[in-house]
């Protein structure tokens, strides 16, 4: 899970976005898929409730899928397989899915839910600009595909406009800082990159974290990462060629001419943006990325772009204090603003308004953004039904707003106080861990045990609802009602400057399927989505109950304390609280996870890079091991009875393995390994690899193939 938020299902505000983690698991992000026939525009066509194939759902309500299981396969040689083998060979991924698996069949789930509670919104038919009738009006504009097809590209005109009256830099300039919003991604915390030529997030300071700042990051790329742009392996090359296609396609569609060569000239400036673009180790890196810059150190150290006019054009000339996060990628594509062709830029510009939009555009256009950010770089087969989008779209724009349709119906209070009583006791579990520490100094553990009283636990909803009141919502215009959404977005954020920092802010709406931890912030956010059976579920044995919600809770708990979560004291701010030699064990701790995952290989060609998910793996093994500790403790301090044939620890080691669930089509796989930050599942799964309380469970022996002697556990907490 990770620091700031745009919206990375299983990427958070800049920093928090940068330093925020998500747990990870969920669908992968690509462009909203084309739209497709649909039904009235006020109501979805009915869904099954579990939104998923009988073989995807547990086959014992309120427990563990037995017959999911794979009873043929050792627990010692491979713990996924074993737990969820006979669900991985008998399930298949959905058509509109890259991924699937536990966290998406709830996610699913919820759709179904938000779907009837929108459609309960627009036929309502509330007053005009109450929270309701925006919600219903969005929703049903987005379905409206009439509408939209008899628009055509009408609602294009004024940002095509824009760019065709560019007559120099400074102009460019100004262009470039108007269409620049608060867009990094919460849920995939390590895609930060943006369509925009930089991405802004407006944060706590790391070194004042009494202060709000603008972080300003790299962006320009549609494409997942610089390696589709620089690697030279056959499949990136084929992706680049098929990306360029797509572009060149995109165009004509929009009428304009020479589409093919301003899809080269395209993808060449976009190539040279990936070369000057730092990498996903070195974004992840707090250190490298907390750079501050004067105002006046803009045009100093990033010289090309007319920084004056771009920065009141993004309503941001009033600041005096921004941090770069990515330094030498700001000043690279600073300088590419003057060096390269002005007509290059308009034809870069004119693009990428049509790709942010596509969603929103006639058919063609976004059926063609599907087939390549869909099916080439996912290998998703088929896009989702309209009603699933319109979802998606609504709570974009209203997150917070269907949220608090959502906790009032499905998350009651008796399972918001359960929740929290599990965060308690996974709390008061991990700072036992610390006091035994034998590593540890004294004055290290007094930081430590401060930082996590300190911490700032929001448990199903935020305690404050966000204000959508200044948000238009106009019946029968999708296109606007996307912009004006990301301009309210934008709005928000600029309006934090000056103002205390409120470290009970969510950057997560309560329907998502996810939790994320705030390093900057010393908080986490456990939405009431993610609180439901399978994982979270009040008719099942508690060991089973902390084997999977637990250890999810355990995980955000940890991350805190993680190698970037260890960087910030109690009160959020970038400081070392560790003795040297405390540091120094930690570091070397990490060191050994990283190459226990550098040496799992999903494919014959490619490995797991240990290093960009550290801290993903650290939060396991010490979230696994605290949700362990609180689990025996809610049991009395022994071991829980036995059910469907397992003891109380199988259960919830069992538990554990399959709520990472998980099956992805190869291409969505591959870019996970270049782009996410956490592991694939199988591997995140044998994380109990470290736990000497799993061996004993299932007699793991010495030769089978996670079996680990003692001294090579990594334990770190």
């Amino acid at each position: 899970m990770n620091v700031h938020r745009r919206l990375r299902s299983l990427s958070l505000t800049p920093i928090f976005v940068l330093l925020a983690t998500a747990c990870g698991g969920g669908s992968t992000n690509a462009p909203p898929p084309p739209p497709s026939p649909s039904p009235s525009p006020t109501a979805p066509p009915s869904v099954p409730a579990s939104a998923s194939s009988a073989s995807s759902a547990p086959s014992s309500a309120g427990g563990i899928d037995l017959a999911g299981m794979d009873k043929t396969i050792a627990p010692g040689d491979d713990f996924f397989g074993f737990a969820n083998g006979t669900w991985l060979k008998s399930t298949e991924i959905p058509a509109d899915r890259s991924t699937w698996g536990t966290m998406a069949i709830v996610a699913e789930r919820t759709a179904k839910r938000q779907a009837d509670l929108i459609a309960d919104a627009a036929k309502q038919n509330g007053a005009t600009g109450s929270d309701a009738r925006k919600v219903g009006d969005y929703y049903a504009s987005f379905m409206d595909e009439a509408a939209i097809e008899a628009k055509g590209i009408a609602p294009l005109a004024p940002a095509l406009s824009a760019v065709a009256a560019i007559t120099d830099v400074k102009g460019l300039s100004k262009v470039l800082g108007s269409t620049i919003r608060a867009d990094v991604d919460v849920l995939n915390a390590t895609d930060f990159d943006t369509d925009n030529v930089f991405g802004l997030w407006v944060a706590q300071d790391l070194d004042d974290p009494s202060r709000y700042v603008p972080f300003v990051l790299q962006g320009g790329l549609e494409m997942p990462d610089r390696d589709y742009y620089l690697s030279a392996k056959p499949r990136m090359v084929e992706i680049r060629d098929k990306y360029k296609t797509h572009i060149a396609k995109t165009l004509k569609l929009v009428g304009l001419p020479d589409a093919e060569k301003k899809a080269a000239r395209i993808l060449d400036l976009e190539t040279k943006i990936a070369k000057v673009h730092a990498t996903r180790e070195d974004t992840e890196d707090v250190k490298k990325g907390n750079n501050h810059w004067k105002r006046g150190d803009l045009a100093k150290r990033a010289p090309g772009l007319d920084w004056d006019a771009f920065l009141a054009a993004a309503q941001l000339d009033k600041q005096d204090v921004f941090i770069a996060w990515q330094p030498q990628a700001i000043s690279g594509i600073s300088a590419l603003v003057k060096s390269q062709p002005l007509d290059v830029w308009k034809d870069f510009l004119t693009y990428h308004a049509v790709e942010r939009h596509a969603a929103f555009l006639p058919k063609a256009i976004s059926d063609e953004a599907f087939d390549f950010f869909g099916k080439t770089l996912n290998g998703t087969p088929q896009q989702r039904e309209r009603w699933k989008r319109a979802v998606e779209q609504t709570d974009d724009a209203l997150g917070e707003v269907v949220g608090k349709l959502y906790v009032e119906k499905y998350f009651p209070p008796s399972e918001k106080a359960r929740a929290e009583q599990m965060v308690q006791n996974i709390v008061a579990a991990f700072g036992r861990r610390i006091d035994a520490l034998d590593w540890m100094a004294p004055k290290t553990k007094e930081q430590a045990k401060a930082k996590l009283a300190a911490l700032k636990v929001g448990v199903g909803y935020p305690d404050k609802w966000r204000d959508y009141s200044s948000l238009e919502v106009v019946r029968g215009d999708a296109y606007g009602n996307f912009d004006r959404a990301q301009m309210f977005e934008y709005q928000r954020n600029l309006a934090k400057f000056g103002k205390p920092v409120d470290r009970s802010e969510w950057v997560m709406n309560p329907q998502l399927v996810n939790a994320v931890n705030l390093p900057a912030m010393n908080a986490l956010n456990f939405p009431a989505a993610i609180l439901q059976p399978p994982d979270f579920d009040p008719t099942r044995p508690v060991a089973m109950d902390y084997g999977s919600i637990g250890a999810i809770i355990g995980h955000e708990i940890c991350h805190s304390f993680d190698d970037t979560g260890a960087l910030f004291d109690a009160t959020g701010r970038l400081h070392n609280w560790w003795t040297d030699a405390d540091l120094a064990h930690f570091k070397k701790s990490a060191a050994a996870l990283a190459a226990q995952f550098d040496a799992y290989q999903p494919f014959p060609d490619a490995h797991v890079n240990g290093k960009l998910t550290s801290a993903e793996n650290i939060a396991d093994v010490a979230g696994l091991s605290a949700a362990y500790d609180a689990y025996r403790l809610a049991s009395g301090g022994t071991e829980a009875p036995p059910a469907q044939g397992l003891t109380g620890d199988q259960q919830f080691f069992v538990s554990f393995a399959q709520s990472w669930r998980f099956k992805a089509r190869e291409a969505a796989a591959r870019k996970r390994l270049l782009t996410d930050g956490h592991a694939p599942a199988q591997f995140r799964a044998a994380t109990v690899r470290n736990l000497d309380s799993w061996y004993p469970a299932w007699d793991v022996k010495p030769g089978q193939k996670l079996f680990l002697a003692p001294a090579a556990r990594v334990r770190i907490y």
